[in-house]
């Protein structure tokens, strides 16, 4: 097909979010001739399929500019390559109100993929109605779970449409078997994993605090995955809780399923989510998932607890009872896993690619 698509995503950091951009573009280029991507990220460079046109630019510097520069670099960037190919389709991969309004000026069609659940935008008046008019204006939005495309109709009366992050389970058995750095885990601990960016929507306190109620109840490890903002304030919580030996934090982990498949348990504490992808991958390595409750995604995925257990945002007591309760019921509790690991058939790696060739084949 000639009509020139744009994936506009100007930051790329090492998360979910980023693991499906790749995913999408690298597959959507097998589709469609004319495949260009916007971003400010040198990760994009190096993992991008070549057959994609790269625009941005190319001085490391850049990395070191706020995210906001970067969004506004990027958008020059777009009003330039809307310019240069009028027929444009702009697929919008990070929720940015200034990109739908620059592709309404230039006559192009736009589609936006959101990550989030609404219940973590901004709670400024303002700032809503601005999110739902340039929803409004979008010529199509893309969901990542069903009860994200709920409450986008609900709060915003938005329609919208429901695709599943893409899970190659393959690829991540694959990458399972890869050395780690080193093995923070022991033998007659309970080991725990948690994945996700340092950043107050993962509510690493929640985690943190949970593990300090029980520390004095059983033998504990939990090694926390990511990198964000709140390191520092993180690293001095554990520092003030004595819990030092029991917790630790490792920065950028480009393969995080050596790590997830030598724990006994996967906890996820985040106040809000859109589909997150990791409790895919910990489910698709075998791995049992306590979780919070929090909109959206866990209990679409975890099924309302049939397949893990679901626990309050922010409740650090209850999270701590149901870590303690999986320690003394882990061999009744591996049916919730294995039901959790035949349900995987929903996220299927080639079905949601052909989903997001056909959604956008209706725009060209």
């Amino acid at each position: 097909m000639k009509k020139n698509i744009i994936l506009f995503m100007p930051v790329l950091d090492i998360g979910g979010v980023e693991k499906n951009f790749l995913v999408i573009a690298n597959n959507l280029c097998k589709k469609f001739q004319n495949l260009t991507v916007i971003s400010t990220s040198f990760l994009v460079r190096e993992k991008l399929n070549k057959k994609i046109k790269l625009k941005g630019p190319k001085n490391f510097l850049i990395e070191k500019l706020s995210r906001r520069i970067k969004f506004l670099i990027c958008l020059y960037y777009l009003t330039v390559q809307i310019i240069l190919n009028p027929k444009s389709l702009v697929l919008c991969f990070q929720g940015n109100m200034y990109c739908v309004f620059i592709c309404k000026l230039l006559g192009v069609k736009i589609l936006l993929r959101s990550n989030s659940s609404p219940s973590g935008w901004s709670k400024n008046k303002f700032k809503l109605m601005l999110y739902k008019f340039g929803l409004s204006l979008a010529n199509g939005i893309i969901v990542n779970s069903i009860d994200f495309k709920k409450e986008l109709k609900k709060k915003f009366n938005i329609n919208s449409k429901c695709i599943y992050n893409p899970l190659n389970i393959i690829e991540i058995k694959k990458l399972s078997k890869k050395n780690i750095r080193f093995n923070f885990f022991k033998k007659n601990h309970l080991n725990i994993i948690n994945v996700g960016r340092l950043e107050d929507q993962k509510d690493h306190l929640t985690l943190i605090k949970s593990i300090n109620e029980i520390n004095n109840k059983i033998k504990i490890k939990l090694l926390i995955i990511g990198n964000g903002s709140k390191q520092i304030e993180l690293l001095e919580i554990i520092k003030n809780m004595n819990l030092e030996k029991n917790i630790k934090i490792l920065n950028n982990v480009t393969n995080p399923f050596p790590y997830i498949i030598k724990a006994d348990l996967f906890v996820l504490s985040s106040l809000f989510e859109g589909l997150p992808n990791v409790l895919l991958e910990a489910s698709c390595l075998n791995k049992f998932i306590i979780s919070t409750d929090c909109p959206t995604g866990p209990s679409e995925i975890l099924e309302k607890g049939k397949g893990g257990i679901l626990v309050p945002i922010k409740d650090y007591k209850k999270m701590g009872e149901k870590i303690l309760f999986f320690k003394k019921n882990k061999k009744n509790l591996k049916k919730k896993t294995s039901y959790s690991m035949k349900r995987l058939n929903r996220f299927e790696y080639n079905s949601k690619i052909n989903e997001y060739v056909k959604f956008i084949k209706n725009f060209i």
